[in-house]
């Protein structure tokens, strides 16, 4: 089967991960398949806004040892940050209808699986998708991507007692005063001295943060962080306008200075996770946990 994800990362000799840090980048796609471009009603540039537009670049410049896993398909096309639960029945055949009280507030507000709205464009699409389609875009788009990231955090852990999941998104820059949003859901995806070293490494390049809000993760960390299983997972979200030109179209001037920040990023937990305080095992290569 085909996949519409990219995983970027070298291997040691014996095919083991060479970081305990595993980067995932699942909103940047730009990949808008025939089938999706058919169904719109409004035009496909209205799409963008749905983008974390050009932060693959942004992470992979700034990647070194670490694996990481970028997303190729269009968020549009299905919302990897998303249960498979949230199926939305005024855009998909095959949802179950959901009361306001049990449906999720992103489902409520037309970002669910398959996105219905984007921004000031409204409602995206002519018609409804079938069951059959959405559960096609399951199989081939998200199912597997969840599978790899898993996997890449199962063999960082089996190498080095520890992995930790980044999940590197990009924001629109009206989010207060802060150029970078950690996440991680409210202190239950990480241990804190994680985020402690993404802030450290923030406020030494002059950079402001925030924490949980208002952006505190979604799925991703919520389906694949572990801590008591020493697999950690943060969000970062970094401010478009810090690496876009000002358009927040295309890559811009501060696209090196905001690559610079997240590869220190990057290496600090790195650095964090192989120094772990001792007792588990953490952050010392070669001891794993015992298998679940």
């Amino acid at each position: 089967m085909d996949v519409s994800f990219e995983r970027i990362g070298e291997l040691a000799s014996d095919g083991a991960p060479l970081s305990p840090v595993v980067v995932s980048v699942p909103h940047a796609g730009r990949d808008y398949p025939v089938a999706l471009r058919a169904a719109l009603r409004v035009p496909a540039a209205a799409l963008v806004v749905l983008e974390d537009r050009y932060i693959d670049l942004v992470a992979d410049d700034a990647r070194t040892t670490q694996a990481m896993l970028v997303q190729r398909r269009a968020r549009a096309w299905i919302d990897l940050n998303r249960s498979e639960t949230e199926r939305d029945p005024k855009v998909d055949e095959g949802a179950r209808l959901q009361s306001q009280a049990t449906a999720s507030t992103k489902l409520r507000s037309g970002l669910g699986l398959v996105p219905r709205r984007a921004g000031a464009a409204g409602d995206l699409w002519r018609r409804r998708f079938s069951d059959a389609d959405v559960r096609e875009r399951i199989a081939r788009d998200y199912r597997p991507y969840h599978a790899m990231l898993d996997g890449l955090l199962r063999a960082a852990r089996a190498k080095f007692g520890i992995a930790v999941l980044l999940d590197v998104h990009s924001m629109p820059p009206v989010v207060g005063d802060a150029q970078v949003v950690l996440g991680d859901r409210f202190g239950t995806t990480s241990a804190s001295r994680f985020v402690t070293r993404l802030e450290g490494e923030a406020a030494a390049s002059g950079v402001r943060t925030a924490l949980n809000t208002p952006y505190a993760g979604g799925h991703i960390l919520e389906r694949h962080a572990a801590p008591a299983r020493n697999i950690h997972a943060i969000q970062i979200e970094v401010d478009r306008a810090t690496y876009l030109d000002r358009l927040l179209d295309q890559p811009g001037p501060g696209m090196a200075q905001t690559a610079t920040l997240l590869r220190r990023m990057f290496a600090a937990i790195e650095d964090e996770a192989l120094s772990g305080a001792g007792g588990t095992g953490a952050g010392r290569p070669g001891i794993a946990l015992a298998a679940e």
